[in-house]
């Protein structure tokens, strides 16, 4: 394919993706949702619970039917979309009557579905979850879900100017300040991934980062940029040698958990939101980046434009993984303007389009060599594709 008919192929994709979304109204399954089946949740032991979260989330069969689970929509998977229909409004790719009508609808879910408590807004998931340390209830608010979420508010305010979506962001603010715990140690700040825990996750507490300095970017209140730029202090300060995050730390003795795969990528747009939105006098921020972005691209993905799962396992290629590939180097296209960002970013679109998009235009959710887990999971596989491909187009054009 030449330039054209590859903007062509991935604009189809995007259409054939959102009409899919939108049949299904957005709602749908998830890979951590096992806990939405009342006869599960009757357990009470967590190490049951763990094992059927486990099971759900690499199962290639789809259990939910049989345990009395329906379709539901997700609170983040909601924010990902109105974010990808804000960057499609923006490429043109849909016409301003149909986003009001579709952002709309999305913005009353989000409003009705807040997690009720706190100093500001904020969401959590739509399901118990259970791992090894913790139990979090359904609408726990986290930093994470609260942070993109938020962001898509942001993106509203651009395009509508209507300060009821500034006022809407501004307050998820107060959550993170107010809600949350903050570990503090000589490099800055770290804020907690729920307001129930004290975990150092760097690509949340990055994530909360990028907001606060975003939001302080439209309204100019220095509390906000004081603490982003301390979180950022904190995270960046425990980047690896060779340019990659633990996905979190224990401050105490000094264990990591490294998990290496998409949540790099959260790590470097978190980074690139900072540099674009408040361009810090300091080049640490732009040095801490491009040292990322380097292992990220050399280590996250082979040549074809196909991810590795979590380093060092090649397999299975995850939808997310590959979704986050294509957001972050086309948002890093759009930073710096160097074309080889875009044409990674265009190659492993190509490479994910052709290998698992659904002639239906779903995406699937695993690949892996002789196998393909095809259970269309709406936020993990559908909602991230699509603003991923969003964009895509939406970069492509600058």
């Amino acid at each position: 394919m030449n330039m054209n008919k590859d903007s062509e192929y991935i604009l189809n994709s995007l259409l054939n993706l959102e009409k899919y979304a939108k049949s299904q109204e957005y709602s749908g399954f998830d890979p951590y949702d096992a806990l939405n089946s009342k006869v599960l949740n009757r357990f009470k032991n967590k190490f049951v619970k763990l094992a059927f979260t486990q099971l759900f989330v690499y199962s290639p069969i789809n259990f939910r039917y049989f345990l009395q689970m329906n379709p539901e929509k997700n609170p983040k998977a909601i924010g990902i979309f109105l974010q990808a229909y804000c960057k499609m409004l923006k490429s043109g790719t849909i016409e301003e009557n149909y986003f009001k009508t579709v952002h709309n609808e999305l913005v009353n879910f989000l409003l009705k579905n807040s997690s009720m408590g706190y100093s500001g807004y904020c969401w959590g998931f739509n399901f118990d979850w259970q791992d090894l340390t913790r139990y979090s209830k359904k609408h726990l608010p986290t930093i994470v879900v609260t942070s993109y979420i938020a962001n898509s508010f942001l993106d509203l305010y651009e395009i509508t100017k209507d300060e009821r979506h500034l006022k809407i962001a501004t307050s998820s603010c107060r959550f993170l300040l107010n809600d949350l715990h903050i570990t503090e140690n000589e490099e800055g700040i770290c804020f907690s991934y729920t307001p129930i825990d004290k975990l150092v996750v760097h690509n949340a507490n990055l994530l909360g980062a990028a907001l606060l300095a975003r939001v302080y970017s439209i309204t100019k209140e220095r509390k906000l940029l004081d603490y982003s730029i301390k979180a950022f202090d904190f995270s960046l300060s425990s980047q690896r040698n060779d340019g990659s995050w633990a996905y979190s730390s224990d401050i105490v003795n000094g264990g990591e958990r490294n998990q290496i795969d998409f949540h790099q990528g959260f790590i470097l747009d978190s980074i690139c939101n900072l540099l674009n939105y408040v361009k810090p006098n300091d080049k640490k921020y732009e040095k801490a980046l491009m040292k990322g972005v380097r292992f990220y691209m050399k280590n996250q993905f082979d040549k074809s434009g196909r991810s590795k799962w979590r380093l060092p396992w090649n397999w299975p290629v995850d939808a997310h993984n590959q979704a986050q590939g294509i957001i972050t180097f086309s948002k890093l296209y759009g930073l710096t303007k160097e074309k080889n960002y875009l044409a990674f970013s265009r190659k492993i679109t190509l490479w994910t389009v052709n290998n698992m998009q659904d002639k239906s235009g779903y995406f699937y959710y695993q690949k892996w060599p002789l196998l393909i887990n095809k259970i269309p999971y709406m936020r993990w596989g559908q909602a991230w594709m699509m603003l991923a491909l969003a964009e895509y187009v939406y970069c492509s054009q600058k």
